[in-house]
């Protein structure tokens, strides 16, 4: 998310998805099909355009097969471990697995991604091996196993060279002490999950919404976006069908009770490629591997207006990556409630924004933002600054329709 240089006082600091909504409609409006997005303003002083950056990366030897046919890589207060596999000799009906201890998150390779069977894992391929999809944790076990049950060939091998991380609490501390966030007065965001009784339709707008891990080492929010094979984020996350292709999109990554410290079962895939983008708009649309996984999670709609000043909102983020949070109450609203504060706020483009004092953080970027009136989505939120913004959804829709 992009942030303001403003000083900011901020406080330091399982679900069942539900089923996919009705495709989107797109009513007319004031741009037409053939007209071209805003005129671009001047980059607004002091605002970042990078993903939030979560992790980092650390060159590994390990060898697995023969006499050490399972190793494992630990590094502990990490919340992800994701590892580069290189040297892959499998012989035939032989796996590598790269799983977390108790095998509750199991990603199988048998070759190369782009020799890949239909019930392999994900993997980003690259010139020498490829990534496998990350593990939730400080721990992953790499293991070379026969897929029959058997015991694997002496012959199938892999080498593990290279691994990513997720900072541990403390390194996000150290790093958090020099950053600038967009909390507007009190941290008002909840677990999603805290608003399941007292805000069913709020709370049923959240399973669509994904985190995404670019590179293995930065991050933004994302989201599914009519019902067929398409996701929404900001530009400034990615903008081409290469980083799209390293980017695992995360599912469910979320508390299943008000302030817990777990998620429940992730469902995780890789983007796949970029259908459109604009950094004018800072929006990219893009679609994912493995679509079906990931279908009955739902979708949102898009509400093509300009919205009203002071019409009550909702934003669904994964700010700082944290478990999956909804913020929809303002400390510094009369009515205690988000509000739209302003419309037709300069952004990336001229009078491209919304903004609000709704509270995000790092890697919020790209979060849809909701109308509380139609719980559909009127913004795409992009910077922060207090008042943060988003990028109005009715210029979005005018550039993707053909599309969706």
């Amino acid at each position: 998310m992009r942030t303001s240089l403003r000083l900011i006082v901020t406080a330091l600091l399982g679900a069942t998805p539900v089923l996919a909504a009705s495709a989107v409609a797109l009513p007319a409006t004031g741009l037409g099909a053939a007209e071209t997005a805003p005129a671009v303003a001047a980059p607004a002083q002091g605002r970042d355009q990078a993903a939030e950056e979560v992790g980092t990366e650390e060159a590994v030897s390990v060898a697995v097969g023969g006499d050490a046919a399972s190793t494992t890589i630990r590094r502990p207060g990490a919340w992800y471990v994701k590892v580069h596999l290189s040297d892959l000799n499998l012989r035939p009906g032989d796996q590598v697995t790269v799983a977390s201890p108790d095998r509750s998150e199991v990603h199988t390779y048998s070759a190369e991604p782009r020799h890949a069977r239909p019930d392999d894992s994900p993997g980003s391929q690259d010139d020498s091996g490829f990534w496998a999809l990350s593990v939730t944790g400080d721990t992953a076990v790499v293991s070379v196993r026969a897929g029959n049950g058997a015991a694997p060939s002496r012959d199938s091998r892999v080498a593990v060279d290279r691994i990513t991380r997720g900072y541990t609490e403390e390194e996000e501390a150290n790093r958090r002490s020099f950053q600038v966030f967009s909390i507007c007065g009190n941290n008002n965001y909840k677990d999603a999950v805290c608003y399941k009784s007292s805000n069913p339709k709020e709370f049923s707008k959240t399973p669509p919404v994904a985190r995404l891990l670019m590179n293995g080492r930065s991050l933004c929010t994302g989201w599914r976006v009519g019902d067929k094979n398409r996701m929404l984020t900001n530009n400034h996350c990615f903008a081409d069908t290469a980083t799209a292709k390293k980017t695992e999109v995360w599912f469910n990554y979320q508390c299943p009770t008000c302030g817990g410290s777990g998620s429940g079962p992730v469902t995780k895939v890789l983007a796949n490629s970029v259908l459109k983008t604009n950094s004018g708009l800072d929006f990219t649309l893009f679609d994912v591997q493995k679509f079906a996984s990931i279908k009955s999670f739902g979708n949102l709609e898009l509400d093509v207006r300009v919205p009203a000043v002071g019409e009550e909102m909702y934003i669904v983020q994964h700010p700082r990556g944290q478990l999956k949070k909804l913020a929809l109450t303002d400390d510094k609203s009369p009515s205690g409630n988000c509000q739209v504060k302003a419309v037709k706020v300069d952004g990336s483009s001229k009078q491209a924004d919304i903004s609000y004092m709704c509270d995000t953080e790092g890697g919020s970027s790209g979060s849809p933002v909701l109308s509380r009136r139609t719980h559909k989505v009127i913004g795409l939120h992009h910077f922060g600054g207090c008042p943060n913004q988003g990028v109005r959804i009715d210029l979005v829709a005018a550039q993707i329709r053909s599309l969706l």
